[in-house]
């Protein structure tokens, strides 16, 4: 059983920060991030600098990947701010995304008071060197693998900020980027503010795809064969198939099925069970209450609390019988794959807040 340890506060140690993995510009008030509650395990804005904008940067692992931060920039635009990407070029970008797409050779890094990175990649490090004066923020918003990545040495020293969505997060993150656990600050996930309510429609089967094909703006996971054929198989056996699909994948692969077009968490409130490629969706589902079944190709390699939320198949018989056998996790496991669930778009930006206030710490 794993111990929590979300409710946990402090100050980043003062380092002089700029730069990062996901380009998040946002003009936002910090009048608005300074009510965290005593006791609260997020990272509070102080009063006293609560009376200017703030403009934020965020640049992705994924260089074009706005949909990281689209569940953030609510809470940004609430406090009458705005939010930009920071991308290599506009041949990737969604013009519909919430954010707003801002190429690098563009982008001016004296408008911005923090660059909020959400790991540390390539792109994420070249963007940080362009950002040379801005106190920089780390902030996980997708799954990573625990290991210390290529550019993470050249990042550390310019963070002043680092947040994680929950405790797991917050361990593979700690890997990832080279610095203690206790230094992260457990926020919560964004994305689950607004929990819909499970009302299992029965005999009822989510899909949760991944990316089959990679391309400029990502990587992809193997297991497509197997999930497709899994899902055929259990209409087959009778049950209702609903496709969540990745933000990156081909529809065209699923077009047998009904497409969830209110997305993946959303239709999981319809679903008896949910059947995927692990991924950084799991515990946004688990969240719902939907249980879990995890296809498993041998070449994918995930990390272990990902896994730990589902029932593990590598054949379409497996996934047939541990459709009947997964179940909804308990409020511990909850808790660690998951976090405070509640306020986590107001405490990533508090933290974001408190990130640019230590501008001149170092």
């Amino acid at each position: 059983m794993h111990t929590s340890n979300a409710r946990i506060s402090h100050r980043w140690p003062t380092w002089k920060a700029a730069g990062g993995a996901l380009l998040l510009t946002a003009s936002l008030t910090l009048a608005s991030c300074a009510s965290a509650s005593d006791g609260d395990n997020t990272a509070g804005a102080d009063p006293e600098l609560a009376t200017e904008s703030l403009d934020v940067a965020v640049a992705t692992n994924e260089p074009w990947g706005a949909y990281h931060v689209e569940d953030v920039v609510a809470e940004v635009e609430a406090t009458g701010g705005s939010v930009d990407l920071i991308v290599p070029d506009m041949s990737e970008a969604d013009e519909e995304a919430a954010a707003q797409a801002v190429p690098l050779e563009e982008a001016d890094p004296s408008d911005y008071d923090v660059l909020v990175v959400n790991g540390a990649t390539e792109w994420p490090a070249e963007v940080v060197k362009e950002f040379a004066d801005v106190p920089v923020v780390a902030s996980s918003t997708a799954y990573l693998q625990p290991e210390e990545a290529e550019h993470a040495a050249s990042i550390r020293p310019r963070l002043v900020h680092v947040t994680a969505g929950s405790p797991a997060e917050q361990e593979t993150f700690a890997v990832h980027l080279g610095v203690d656990e206790e230094d992260i600050d457990v926020v919560g996930i964004p994305e689950l503010d607004q929990n819909p309510r499970w009302e299992p429609e029965g005999e009822t089967v989510l899909i949760l795809t991944s990316v089959t094909y990679p391309d400029e703006t990502g990587g992809a996971a193997p297991g497509t064969e197997l999930l497709l054929d899994a899902a055929h198989a259990l209409a087959d056996e009778g049950y209702e198939i609903l496709v969540g699909l990745h933000p990156r994948e081909d529809a065209s692969l699923w077009e047998d099925f009904e497409i969830a077009e209110e997305g993946s968490v959303e239709a999981s409130a319809r679903a008896d069970v949910a059947v995927g490629i692990p991924g950084s969706v799991f515990p946004r589902i688990a969240a719902i209450g939907v249980p879990l079944v995890g296809t498993l190709d041998s070449d994918h390699e995930v990390p272990q609390y990902l896994l730990d939320t589902a029932v593990t198949a590598s054949t379409v018989e497996q996934t047939l019988e541990a459709v009947d056998a997964a179940e909804p996790l308990s409020s511990d496991e909850l808790e660690y794959v998951v976090g405070p669930l509640g306020d986590a778009s107001q405490s990533t930006v508090q933290a974001w807040t408190e990130g640019a206030a230590q501008q001149d710490a170092g």
